[in-house]
């Protein structure tokens, strides 16, 4: 595994070993002691995934205290435009955003500390997205942010969306508790 910085800290893109052979792929996703190395510690406490249609939103989500959680995220098939906002008020790139392409053909993995919001856009049908997350879910403290209201640039006009997603709030300091 190759960990790799991105601009918001705490959060990597990783690159995963893959094995081919004459069966097909093997990858490994989670090993903890080469996470610990690079300098993560996390305990998956709960997995789930999405398939999404072509042009699919999902997002921006995150869970607040006390059930905020690191995420790691893959994208087992299809292709998304993966996005993720600094929520962290102590964090020096507080209300940035960052985002990769995960494909099902890269084997590659991002992981987000607590306290960044996450979402994406599906760029083809039937994109499986798998989330480890080191907490378990909270209806009483699953939030959102509203997906055009902090300066990323979608590349799309109305994407398909849930009326939860559609009617998070707008993106303000004074939303974030983290």
């Amino acid at each position: 595994m190759i960990f790799e910085q991105l601009s918001i800290p705490g959060a990597y893109l990783i690159r995963q070993k893959r094995i081919k052979d004459d069966r097909g792929v093997f990858v490994k996703t989670f090993h903890e002691e080469l996470f610990r190395r690079a300098g993560i510690r996390m305990d998956i406490r709960e997995s789930y995934y999405s398939i999404s249609h072509k042009n699919v939103l999902r997002g921006m989500h995150f869970q607040k205290p006390p059930h905020h959680h690191e995420k790691l995220v893959f994208c087992m098939q299809g292709k998304v435009l993966d996005v993720f906002l600094d929520l962290r008020k102590q964090s020096p790139t507080f209300g940035k955003t960052a985002s990769v392409e995960l494909s099902g053909n890269e084997f590659c993995a991002v992981f987000l500390p607590k306290g960044i919001a996450h979402g994406f856009l599906s760029l083809e049908d039937d994109s499986l997205m798998y989330y480890n997350v080191s907490s378990v879910y909270s209806p009483e403290d699953d939030s959102g942010i509203l997906w055009n209201s902090f300066g990323f640039d979608w590349k799309i006009e109305s994407p398909v969306m849930s009326m939860r997603d559609r009617n998070f709030a707008a993106f303000s300091p004074n939303l974030c508790e983290f």
